[in-house]
């Protein structure tokens, strides 16, 4: 046979033995070209199968060490339970001699057990067998004195025993560390001393002697099997090459037709088909591209977030509809245009520097913040760096813009609310200070008219901070995602009482209370004390913005309104009723005469922290008031509405469900509410 020319790889390289020495290295290249390709292949494959089959034994005599090492481990740890289950006991009640004898019983039981020694919860050996210690006299002849170091494991775990092994002039000795508790209190650890079991030693090492038997005569075989097999494989081999070579060259119409049986042919097979779907799949790529491109443009599209991808030059590819909403770019042709120049002039400038750092200085990404337009929006860039495979040649930029401008309202809203809870605090308890220190130092100079004034000034100041905890605490647990329990409750009381509670207020500004409802008031679901939280802030709410003469009215009644069915007309086909409805709730309104609410503060009413200063109210408040009665109706399945108009009076109301109605059907709208608000 023809003997091949030297393959390249075989050739010295670079770094390699020095060419002009002509030694070793050119004597090793030259004898190993004289072989054939059978031959380079056997050996090849000879040197492969010594290395798996060499791994695998490895690895078997590897768990086989690791068995016999696991089944010592759980033999030493469960003579360590037995015994510790024996005398937690005796050592609770320290009943030493009782403990000395049992575990000395224990000891010469059992040939395994090296040592057994006890410590107290201090680490310290009070008695150890074979080897104990003897004190002056008294009970105390059978403690020693020696201070055990305990395993760091065992505190952090003193529920569970720790097992663990180590090397003694004597051989291999498994140690069990087993704290001893009894009803919860810990009295210290047991420590056992376990000689290695010499049968599953003896087990172990037949068990490594039988796997290298068998390791070595698979490898006879497998040796004798790669010699028959490359005296058979050479030409299909040769012939798959070929085909290898020109699949590689694109020549996907590349067949190999050779009567060869067995996994060589099943291999020629799966290339010829391997062939024919390339083949395939070459024609359809185009079309599959395409696809993917639509896709990926598709998901670009939906972001909730702009996306924007420029090239290595900083030209706008693609910009997504969230994007192009953000910089007011909608019906605009961008592509191929610099991302700079279709910026606003100032976001521009803020803009070059960053993008320059990864055009040019080939830095992986930037992240700023910048604010654009009137109103002003806070946005959020993020330019990442698109890289080669190797991460050398820039391919393109990716730009990511969150709108925060939700987000900095909310931070700015709560900041607001800090400060004003800050000064709520702060004022009232600068008034009760001042007024009790002088209370104090000038109780007997004062007269009783002056004591009664100071104590009423500072009793007012701890109601105004006991309501500024109270709505600051409601509005907490509403947010909690407690459950609400709900029971059938006639809400003509909780109004009575409401209007009670604002009866001499409501005459000190001269302002007419009316309650409109009627006796037979059909009952309500809900929650008695939440709603009549709720009466309370909106009365007390339009009681602050009402004037001097106005009036308050508390209202309710069935919502939708019933009318009696009438006889049919030449326009009906029989007895009808327009406000007739399957689901009747009861309406609730709180109307008052005040200065009433501006348009725009009524978009912002609802919200948290949000408070109307005005003329006519000038009693400081924290904003949540009106928030607190909505999270309370969002909890009752329904929500709070209104309508105003300023030096005209504003009027809130709410529905409730009737005492018949299904509390489950209730929570189940109250949540599908909460996550539709959240959502929008």
């Amino acid at each position: 046979m023809t003997t091949p020319a030297t393959a390249d790889w075989a050739l010295p390289q670079p770094g390699g033995p020095d060419p002009g020495s002509d030694g070793i290295w050119r004597r090793i290249v030259a004898w190993w070209a004289e072989f054939s390709l059978q031959t380079k292949l056997l050996a090849v494959a000879t040197l492969v199968v010594s290395l798996v089959m060499t791994g695998i034994t490895f690895l078997a005599l590897n768990g086989i060490q690791r068995d016999a090492v696991m089944n010592d481990t759980r033999y030493a740890r469960d003579l360590g339970l037995l015994l510790a289950g024996n005398v937690t006991e005796l050592v609770a009640q320290e009943q030493d001699r009782e403990l000395a004898n049992v575990a000395e019983k224990f000891w010469r039981s059992s040939r395994s057990v090296r040592y057994i020694f006890f410590a107290d919860p201090d680490g310290v050996v009070y008695l150890g067998i074979p080897i104990s210690g003897a004190a002056a006299g008294g009970d105390g002849d059978l403690r020693l004195n020696r201070r055990l170091e305990l395993p760091d494991e065992l505190r952090r775990r003193p529920q569970n025993p720790l097992v663990r092994q180590h090397l003694t002039p004597q051989g291999r000795v498994t140690d069990v560390f087993v704290p001893l508790i009894r009803n919860g209190r810990y009295y210290g650890v047991l420590g056992l001393g376990v000689n290695p079991n010499e049968t599953a030693l003896a087990s172990a090492a037949l068990t490594r002697e039988v796997t290298v038997a068998v390791f070595i005569s698979i490898w006879v075989l497998v040796i004798l099997g790669a010699v028959f097999n490359a005296l058979t494989i050479t030409r299909p081999v040769k012939e798959l090459l070929r085909g290898v070579r020109s699949i590689s060259l694109g020549n996907f119409q590349a067949r190999i037709d050779l009567p060869v049986g067995g996994e060589l042919g099943e291999l020629l097979t799966g290339f010829n088909a391997m062939a024919s779907q390339l083949e395939a799949y070459d024609e359809a790529n185009i079309e599959e591209l395409t696809a993917a491109q639509v896709k990926q443009q598709s998901l670009i599209a939906t972001m909730a977030d702009g996306a924007i991808l420029l090239d290595e030059q900083g030209r706008i590819v693609l910009a997504n509809p969230t994007a192009r909403r953000l910089f007011r770019w909608e019906g605009r042709k961008l592509e191929g245009q610099e991302l700079v120049a279709e910026l606003p002039d100032l976001l521009a400038i803020e803009l070059q520097a960053p993008l320059d750092l990864l055009l040019i200085s080939g830095a992986d990404s930037e992240d700023l913040r910048c604010s654009v337009g009137e109103p002003s929006r806070t946005l959020r860039i993020v330019m990442q760096a698109v890289r080669d495979a190797s991460g050398e040649s820039l391919k393109g930029i990716a730009v990511t813009v969150q709108d925060l401008t939700r987000e900095v309202e909310l931070n700015a809203a709560q900041s607001r609310f800090i400060s004003n809870v800050s000064h709520e605090l702060r004022t009232p308890l600068f008034n009760i200070k001042s007024y009790v220190e002088t209370l104090h130092d000038l109780g007997d100079q004062l007269s009783p008219e002056e004591h009664k004034e100071f104590l009423g000034v500072a009793n007012d100041e701890t109601d105004r901070l006991t309501r500024l905890v109270n709505d600051v605490l409601d509005l907490s647990r509403l947010e909690s995602g407690r459950a609400v329990q709900f029971e059938a409750m006639n809400l003509l009381p909780a109004m009575e009482q409401t209007l009670r509670a604002y009866r001499l207020n409501a005459d000190d500004k001269h302002v007419k209370l009316e309650l409109d409802a009627p006796e037979d008031l059909p009952e309500v679901l809900g929650n008695w004390d939440l709603l009549l939280q709720v009466l309370d802030n909106l009365v007390g709410n339009a009681l602050k913005f009402s004037r001097s003469g106005g009036t308050l009215a508390l209202r309710a009644y069935p919502w939708p309104d019933t009318c009696p069915v009438g006889s049919p007309n030449d326009e009906q086909a029989g007895p009808s009723c327009a406000l007739s409805s399957p689901l009747p709730r009861l309406r609730v309104e709180v109307a008052d005469t005040g200065c009433g609410i501006s348009a725009a503060d009524q978009e912002r009413i609802f919200d948290r922290f949000f408070r109307v200063e005005n003329a006519v109210h000038t009693e400081v408040g924290t904003g949540l008031g009106l928030s607190i009665v909505r999270g309370i109706l969002e909890k009752h399945g329904t929500k709070v509405s209104m309508a105003s108009e300023p030096e005209v009076g504003t009027t809130f109301w709410f529905d409730l469900p009737l005492g018949q109605a299904d509390v489950d059907e209730l929570k189940l709208q109250a949540e599908r509410r909460s996550t539709a608000e959240q959502l929008a």
